[in-house]
């Protein structure tokens, strides 16, 4: 089997459709996929892919008939920013759009959970990119339900029954979403803690990455057990076909990378699109346009 074939085969293993036989605990985030890739070889092999990213984008720009979002998640320090930067340079910016989800301000307190994740989806033709996401609220209000005490809601909280309506509502999102067209990939960048650890000391020790330190950082790290737990239940709860996770062996950041672009391009290629046609009222008269011009003189 070929460095391809193997490549293909570890992104098969990682991508969830079927939420009901996934065990987090059985995906290791030291995984390199038995490429036999070094790190330098890693990071040329995603400039080649690369080209061909840009040019499905193109595609799905020009066709305006589908497009696609990309939800990055993961804990503290697990690559998301880089992520970004590394898969996502050289696309046309015309077609792309990212957004932070941070924690959500008075005004978005007082709508649904969901009301500011629909405003951001991407329009036909367009990659719209969530780093963090409308799972923020199964996630950091699981792990802190306190949190629900200003979003302004009513009847019990917090209790299996809630959760299990947040993750039907996340379920419904997506499905519409998937029925109107959009691509909806879902990545779960998966670091462990020793990994975390490792990061966040390079955020204290490199002076120029300590602005990225935040004191945050060192006091959700105490909650790492039960992080991954609702890491686990919202998989688990919302992995469709037509909204898949990615769990993405992380430790590694080259390795990382290649796995995000490889199952981007693969559900870009799956939509089998072509460069579209002129109307045709142009169509027609194409040849006499470009005789015109070559008529002209210089």
């Amino acid at each position: 089997m070929n460095k391809l074939a193997k490549f293909l085969h570890a992104l098969d293993s990682y991508h969830i459709t079927d939420g009901a036989q996934f065990d987090l605990s059985r995906h290791n985030p030291d995984d390199n996929g038995n490429l036999g890739l070094t790190k330098e070889e890693g990071a040329e092999l995603l400039k080649t892919v690369k080209t061909r990213l840009q040019d499905l984008q193109g595609l799905l720009y020009a066709n305006q008939t589908h497009s696609m979002l990309i939800i990055l998640q993961g804990m503290d320090s697990a690559g998301k920013d880089g992520t970004i930067k590394h898969v996502m340079s050289g696309v046309n910016p015309q077609g792309v759009s990212v957004t932070s989800f941070k924690q959500p301000g008075p005004l978005e307190l007082q709508h649904g959970f969901l009301w500011r994740i629909h405003a951001a989806a991407p329009q036909v033709g367009r990659i719209a990119i969530f780093n963090r996401s409308h799972y923020e609220d199964v996630l950091v209000t699981r792990v802190h339900p306190e949190l629900l005490d200003s979003e302004h809601l009513s009847g019990p909280v917090n209790t299996p029954e809630f959760w299990a309506g947040r993750y039907k509502d996340i379920r419904h999102l997506e499905h519409y979403l998937s029925r109107q067209g959009t691509v909806v990939l879902k990545f779960f960048l998966h670091i462990s803690k020793e990994e975390q650890r490792e990061r966040l000391l390079a955020r204290l020790d490199i002076p120029d990455k300590r602005w990225k330190f935040s004191p945050s950082d060192i006091k959700e790290r105490e909650y790492w057990n039960d992080y991954t737990k609702a890491y686990q239940d919202a998989i688990a709860e919302t992995a469709r076909p037509y909204a898949p996770w990615v769990v993405v062996p992380a430790n590694h950041k080259w390795y990382a990378r290649l796995v995000v672009i490889g199952a981007i391009i693969r559900a870009l290629k799956n939509l089998d699109q072509t460069p579209p046609q002129p109307a045709p009222d142009v169509s027609q008269f194409l040849n006499e346009y470009r005789a015109h011009l070559m008529a002209e003189k210089h």
